[in-house]
């Protein structure tokens, strides 16, 4: 039997109802939104497990006293329960088009990810759970739907937490630094120049980067750049193209770079996914 849960608060973040329906008959639900730039989803929390994938457009997502940046083609899981709030940090005039699948607390997911706010976990968007999303997000055939949401259950059970966790941090100036970095990854300037942007001193940035994200800040920058490269690879980039684009000295830098953390050379990773 179909229980909607009447008059959340939260209803007005979710204008298709989704997330609030319990309904094992209808494992899957799914909806899109675009958001402009700066757009903030106010804290809220719903019964239905959340993949929200940023399709187009970079997120800041919120949970406990987690912090994620999602990147243009990565998800994130967001079990059901957990309390959390999102902007879209992309650059002015770009915004972001997020497109969400809510899982029905019945079909528990991700058992190694649960508990609140540290359940939650970025994950790789493989291209055959891209297209069931799309497909979903515009199929209004209830047995259509049934398919493709088996489909979806299995492939979100499946992926493999991208290694490249991207915490953004609590503190404003860090905020504004990560924001600007996951924007523009490419961006060679060290970190005395950007530190006077965002009105920090370089050694309280430096702090701050290990305190609330656990990386230095080069150790930040790798990973935000190779979360970038990540995406360009699947639009079929090459690694010399990757590398000159995202500030790397030489392919070959970033190669060794790319196989430290996923554990293979970028087109040997590729063909893994």
């Amino acid at each position: 039997m179909t229980k909607d849960i009447a008059e959340s608060p939260q209803l007005r973040f979710d204008p298709s109802g989704a997330a609030y329906v319990l309904d094992p008959a209808r494992p899957v639900l799914a909806h899109g939104r675009d958001l402009a730039a700066g757009a903030h989803v106010a804290p809220h929390a719903h019964p239905r497990g959340q993949l929200l994938w940023a399709a187009e457009g970079l997120l800041r997502l919120s949970a406990g006293e987690g912090v994620w940046l999602v990147p243009p083609g990565f998800g994130i899981w967001i079990p059901g329960g957990t309390r959390h709030e999102m902007r879209v940090v992309s650059r002015p005039g770009t915004g972001a088009r997020t497109r969400n699948l809510y899982v029905d607390p019945s079909f528990p997911l991700r058992p190694g990810a649960q508990g609140g706010a540290q359940g939650c976990e970025v994950l790789p968007v493989a291209p055959l759970l891209r297209e069931v999303i799309l497909r979903m997000v515009e199929e209004t055939d209830p047995a259509r739907l049934a398919r493709l949401g088996a489909v979806a259950l299995d492939e979100i059970a499946a992926a493999r937490p991208a290694p490249l966790d991207l915490p953004a941090g609590h503190d404003k100036r860090l905020r504004r630094l990560t924001a600007h970095l996951g924007r523009n990854p490419a961006d060679p300037r060290p970190l005395p120049v950007l530190a006077a942007e965002v009105g920090a001193s370089p050694r309280t940035l430096a702090r701050l980067f290990r305190a609330e994200t656990g990386l230095s800040f080069r150790d930040w920058r790798v990973r935000v750049r190779l979360l970038a490269a990540v995406g360009r690879l699947e639009r079929g980039e090459s690694s010399t193209t990757i590398a000159h684009s995202l500030g790397w000295r030489s392919p070959s830098a970033f190669v060794a770079a790319f196989r430290s953390h996923f554990g293979s050379p970028p087109q040997s990773w590729l063909r893994g996914r």
